[in-house]
């Protein structure tokens, strides 16, 4: 297990050009199966990210890991945009060197979404 790595994130309301505050954000991780199991829920805060990385040192394992933002309940009740094409988005990726850091944004619209490998 690492003692330095992490895994990060933040989300950007392209349509309005502001962090998506109140963004609701699991960390699933996939067992050899794939069969998921829930790590931690948190929500975004007002400068776009969690308070905490999602997972930090000891926690962090190699593995396939998936990021599921709320991006429906975030653009209906926080934006009020309905319908939304993009309910759930999961951003799965693998973990191979525990000591580093995952930083996975998304820059979402109602309409489409972006994800990209950050620092």
């Amino acid at each position: 297990m690492g003692a330095s790595g992490r895994i990060t994130t933040h989300v950007l309301d392209i349509s309005h050009g502001k962090p998506a505050m109140g963004m609701n954000v699991q960390l699933w991780k996939r067992g050899e199966d794939l069969t998921p199991v829930l790590l931690k829920k948190d929500r975004i805060n007002s400068d776009g990210r969690l308070d905490e990385p999602l997972l930090a040192g000891e926690e962090l394992a190699a593995g396939v890991y998936e990021i599921v933002f709320e991006a429906g309940r975030y653009f209906q009740e926080v934006r009020g945009v309905e319908p939304l094409l993009f309910d759930l988005i999961p951003i799965r990726f693998r973990v191979d060197d525990e000591q580093s850091h995952f930083h996975v944004p998304l820059l979402v619209a109602p309409g489409g979404y972006s994800t990209y490998r950050g620092s």
